[in-house]
This record gives C-alpha cells, structure tokens and sequence, in this order.
C-alpha cells in the first residue's frame, strides 16, 4: 500500500511524533485494516527524517510517498485514489478544509 502525506498547519490526519508537524494523508486503499497497519511505518518514516533535524523542517515541503516512490507525487496510487485533486507548492486552503 502507498500513501502520500502533505504538510498542513489547517486540518491534520496524523502528527510526527517528534515535531509535531501535522500532515494530510491520502490512502491508496480504503480499507481500515490496511490504514490502521500502514499507519505504524508512516510514523517510524517520519521519524527517520529527524535523523540530524528535530525540527519540522526535517520534513518534506513539497507531497511525498511512503514508500518512497520515483514518480511525480500527484500521479501516484496514493494520490490519484486517495481524492488529492491538485499539489502545489504552497497548498491552497481548500485542501486543507475537513473532508
């Protein structure tokens, strides 16, 4: 399963464990079970990215895949059926909005 996340400072699916940065997700599948086991290496990747860095900036700025994948982010599995219509680099406010 993929699964592409985006910095939001509006409404959050998860939260880095060590900064606090919150992030949108986008799931390549709908099911639970499979988001619920996905979750736990979303987290650990985050964590890995604080490997020299404790700050948010330790982070992406632009959408990125778990697991990491070559292609351009909004072509993705994760993207194209998780519902992220658009990416930007700086995010217009409707995507942040609840779904």
């Amino acid at each position: 399963m993929q699964v592409l996340l985006r910095k939001s400072q509006q409404a959050q699916d998860l939260t880095c464990r060590v900064c606090g940065q919150g992030f949108r997700v986008y799931w390549e599948r709908t099911s639970l079970e499979e988001q619920m086991a996905m979750r736990a290496i979303v987290l650990k990747e985050l964590d890995q990215h604080h490997a020299g860095d404790r700050s948010a900036s330790a982070h992406p700025d632009l959408p990125f895949n778990v697991p990491e994948w070559k292609g351009a982010p909004q072509f993705s599995g994760a993207a194209l059926l998780g519902g992220l219509s658009t990416i930007r680099r700086a995010a217009p406010p409707e995507l942040d909005s609840k779904r």
